[in-house]
C-alpha cells in the first residue's frame, strides 16, 4: 500500500491516492456518450458553453448551479452500470475508450516477445477477460494463502503474515508505506497507518440508524455467501466473527476529520520504542518480513490506534484472526476470481453500498486493470495520440498566469502581515508544475505477466511495487515521480514535493478547450490550476513551506486570522443540506473548499489580468465575466445515486459537486456584481460574512 499526502481535484470521483480500501465501488464514466455533455468532449464549441444544459426558469441569483446545469440534471439518467455521471465522467469514458483502442491494438499484434511491455499489456488484459479459465480455477489461485493462514502457529507468525498479506496486495489491520518525511523533505521515511476495515468508515460499524443496521446485516450475509462460494468452513459463524473483529478494530480507528490533520498524524518514533506503544506486536518480525528492518525510525500516523490494536490482538483468539485474514485475502482477490465470486463481490460493495444496479461490461474493468498495473506503458502511447505540444504550451502559460495572479493577491491581502506574505510568496515561487506526462517513464522490467494467471499477475504487481518502494529508502528524492497516469482525468497537489500536477486527460473540454473563449478556459482549467495551487495554502497545505517541509512559517496573529476564516467556511458548508437528514461536513471538506474558493478567485483575477485593460468581447450574448462563471459552474455538472452520495459525504474530503460551485461563488463579490445578486436572493451572503482567504 502506498499512502501519499496529496490534495486532489476530484478524488471523490475515482479511487483516490490516499484510499487503502479497494472495495469501494469505482465511480466511472457512462458506457455510452448519450448525454448532452458528450458534445463538449467530442467537439469544440464556439464559446465553450453548453447552452442546452441551462434551465432559464431558475434565477441565477438563487441557484447558479441549476441555472447552468438544470436541464441536464432533469433529463439525464444515471446508467445502470454507474453510480454517477457528469462532466468528469464523460471525459473518463473518452479516456477509457482511447486506452481500450491502444490495448486492443497491442493485443492483436502477433508474436509479441516475452517480457516486453507490449506482451505484458496484452496478456494482462487477456487474463482479465478469460472468464472461462477464472471459472475453472475457482479459489485455487488463493488456496496457497488459505493454507499459509491455517498453518500459523501463534500471534508472532500472524503479525509476520500481516506483512506478507500487504506485500501480496491483500488486507491487514496495519498499513505500512514509504513516503517523503513531512518534516524532512530530503528523505524517504517508513510510515504506519490504520487499516483493516471493509466498510467505508468507522461510523458504519456503530451508527444505529436503520440504514447502517441494514448495511451491517447485508455485510454479514455477504461474507457468509463468499465463504460458501469459496468452500471455507463455518460460513455463518465466520461472518459474524469477522464483523465482530472489524468492529473492535473500528473502535480504535481515528475518524475522517482527525485523519486529515497533518500535524496530528505526524508522530516520529524510534523503531526500538514501538513496544512502548504495542508490546504484544512482534515489531522486529513484522518489519523484517516487510524488508524494512534496517530503518531506525518510523512515522506513526495514529499512535492510539496502534495501542488499541495491541489490545485487540492480545484479547482476540488466533482462530478468529485466521478467519479474518482468510476474509482479507478473499475479499481483496474477489474481482479477479470466478464470475460467481466477482458477482457476489459486486452485489454488496457496488449495489448495496453504492446503488449501482448492474456490473459494468467486463472490458471496461479490464482496461481499468491495465491502467492500474501498467498505466504508464499505455500512457506513453496515449500522450502521442491525444496530447498536443500546443496544449502543453498553453497550459504552461496558464499556470504562470495563475501563479502571477496568486502572487498579486498575496501582496494585497489586508489580513496578513508582511513577514508571512514573504514566506507565502517564496512558497508560491517554488511550486513545481507538472503538465501532461512524466519526464521519466516507469520501468516494468521486473514484472512478470501471464495470460492465464490473473491473481498471480495482481500479486506480482503488488510485490514489484513494494520492492520499488523499499528501494527509495536512503535514495535521493525522485522529483520525476508521478502519482497519476497521463490518461487520468484528475489533478493533484503534493505538499512534500510542493508540486501541482495536471495529467494530459483532464486537458480537454469542458475543462480546457483550445478552440474556446479564454473566459471559459479560465473558468474551467484556470480554476482547476488555482484549486491545486490553493491546496498549497489550504488548512493543511499551509503547514508546509516551499521546500516541502511541515513547519510553522506564520506569525501567531496571521495564523489566528487564517483559522478564523477557515472556521467561517466550515460553518457555511455545514449549512448545506445534501438530503433532509444529511448535511455536508464542513470540517472534513475544509481543505477542498479552500481549494475551490481560492481556485475560482485566483482564476478570475488571472482572466481579468489577461485582458490587459481591454473589455472582453460579448460572445453568444454573454459578457466575459458571465462566461467565466458559467465555465466554472459547468465543470461541476454531476449526478449520483443516493447510496453513493451518502457514502461520499461520510468519507470524502470533497463537497458534493453542486456545493463546490455554489459555495465558492457565494463568497465572490465579482459574482454578485456580474449577476446582480441582492439581499433576499438565495445565494446572497452579507458582505461581512463572506469568506475571503487568498
Amino acid at each position: 500500500m502506498r499512502k501519499v499526502l496529496i490534495g486532489g481535484l476530484c478524488a471523490s470521483l475515482i479511487a483516490g491516492l490516499t484510499a487503502c480500501n479497494d472495495k469501494a465501488a469505482e465511480v466511472k464514466a457512462p458506457e455510452t456518450a448519450k448525454t448532452a455533455t458528450a458534445a463538449a468532449v467530442t467537439q469544440a464549441l464556439g464559446s465553450g458553453i453548453e447552452f442546452a444544459n441551462f434551465d432559464k426558469a431558475i434565477r441565477p441569483q438563487d441557484d447558479f448551479y441549476k441555472y447552468v446545469n438544470g436541464t441536464w440534471l432533469k433529463n439525464t439518467e444515471i446508467p445502470a452500470d454507474r453510480t454517477s455521471i457528469g462532466a468528469f465522467y464523460d471525459l473518463r469514458e473518452k479516456s477509457r475508450d482511447d486506452v481500450k483502442a491502444i490495448i486492443e491494438e497491442v493485443a492483436a499484434t502477433p508474436n509479441l516477445a516475452a517480457g516486453t511491455d507490449e506482451q505484458k499489456v496484452a496478456d494482462l488484459y487477456r487474463s482479465f477477460m478469460d472468464t472461462e479459465t477464472l471459472n475453472k480455477l475457482g479459489v485455487t489461485p488463493i488456496q496457497g494463502e488459505f493454507d499459509a493462514i491455517n498453518a500459523l502457529k501463534d500471534k508472532n507468525e500472524l503479525v509476520k503474515y500481516f506483512a506478507h498479506s500487504q506485500i501480496a496486495g491483500a488486507g491487514t489491520p496495519i498499513a505500512f508505506y514509504i513516503d517523503i518525511d513531512a518534516k524532512n523533505s530530503s528523505r524517504y521515511a517508513t510510515h504506519l497507518y490504520q487499516y483493516g476495515l471493509s466498510l467505508p468508515e468507522k461510523d458504519y460499524y456503530f451508527n444505529e440508524s436503520e440504514r447502517f443496521v441494514n448495511i451491517r446485516k447485508a455485510y454479514v450475509a455477504h461474507i457468509e455467501k463468499m465463504f460458501t462460494l469459496a468452500g471455507l468452513a463455518n460460513p455463518k459463524a465466520s461472518a459474524e466473527a469477522i464483523l465482530a473483529l472489524e468492529t473492535a478494530i473500528a473502535a480504535k480507528h481515528w475518524d475522517v476529520v482527525e485523519n486529515r490533520d497533518s500535524t496530528k498524524t505526524y508522530n516520529l518514533y524510534q523503531v526500538k520504542d514501538l513496544p512502548t506503544l504495542a508490546p504484544d506486536i512482534d515489531w522486529a518480525g513484522y518489519l523484517a518480513a516487510l524488508g524494512a528492518d534496517k530503518q531506525t525510525d518510523i512515522i506513526v500516523n495514529q499512535p492510539s490506534y496502534i495501542q488499541g490494536l495491541n489490545e485487540v490482538l492480545k484479547t482476540t483468539e488466533l482462530a478468529t484472526w485466521k478467519t479474518y485474514m482468510q476474509w482479507q485475502v478473499l475479499t481483496h482477490a474477489a474481482s479477479n476470481l470466478s464470475e460467481a465470486l466477482d458477482n457476489e463481490n459486486f452485489a454488496f460493495f457496488s449495489k448495496t453500498l453504492n446503488g449501482q444496479e448492474e456490473q459494468e461490461p467486463r472490458w471496461k474493468r479490464g482496461v481499468a486493470a491495465v491502467n492500474g498495473v501498467l498505466g504508464e506503458v499505455v500512457g506513453k502511447v496515449y500522450v502521442k495520440r491525444h496530447f498536443t505540444p500546443e496544449a502543453k504550451d498553453r497550459m504552461q502559460a496558464l499556470v504562470e498566469n495563475l501563479r502571477g495572479a496568486y502572487g498579486d493577491s498575496i501582496k494585497e491581502l489586508t489580513w496578513m502581515s508582511d513577514s508571512t506574505k514573504v514566506a507565502a510568496a517564496d512558497k508560491l515561487a517554488k511550486f513545481n508544475p507538472k503538465i501532461g506526462y512524466p519526464n521519466k517513464w516507469e520501468d516494468y522490467s521486473k514484472l512478470t505477466i501471464k495470460a492465464d494467471d490473473l491473481v498471480g499477475n495482481a500479486m506480482r504487481a503488488s510485490e514489484v511495487e513494494h520492492a520499488k518502494s523499499l528501494a527509495k529508502l536512503g535514495a535521493p528524492i525522485d522529483k520525476d515521480e508521478w502519482h497519476m497516469t497521463p490518461q487520468t482525468v484528475n489533478a493533484y497537489y503534493n505538499p512534500t514535493m510542493n508540486e501541482i500536477v495536471f495529467p494530459a486527460a483532464i486537458l480537454q473540454p469542458p475543462f480546457f478547450n483550445l478552440a474556446a473563449d479564454d473566459a471559459v478556459n479560465y473558468g474551467g482549467i484556470g480554476a482547476v490550476i488555482g484549486h491545486e495551487m490553493g491546496h498549497g495554502f489550504d488548512d493543511q497545505g499551509a503547514k508546509f513551506d516551499g521546500e516541502g517541509n511541515m513547519r510553522d512559517w506564520w506569525t501567531e496573529q496571521d495564523l489566528k486570522e487564517f483559522s478564523a476564516r477557515g472556521k467561517a467556511l466550515i460553518a457555511q458548508y455545514d449549512g448545506y443540506a445534501v438530503f433532509d437528514d444529511l448535511h455536508v461536513n464542513g470540517s472534513l471538506t475544509l481543505g477542498e473548499n479552500i481549494g475551490d474558493l481560492s481556485g475560482v478567485t485566483i482564476a478570475y483575477r488571472a482572466y481579468k489580468k489577461s485582458l490587459n485593460g481591454k473589455d472582453a468581447p460579448v460572445i453568444d450574448g454573454l459578457t466575459g465575466d458571465q462566461r467565466f462563471f458559467i465555465g466554472f459552474t459547468q465543470i461541476w455538472r454531476a449526478k449520483a445515486k443516493e447510496e453513493a452520495m451518502r457514502n461520499r459525504v461520510a468519507t470524502d474530503p470533497h463537497s458534493p459537486a453542486e456545493f463546490r460551485a455554489l459555495g465558492a461563488l457565494s463568497n465572490m463579490p465579482e459574482f454578485y456584481t456580474t449577476y446582480d445578486v441582492k439581499p433576499g436572493d438565495a445565494m446572497y451572503i452579507a458582505p461581512e460574512k463572506r469568506v475571503k482567504i487568498w
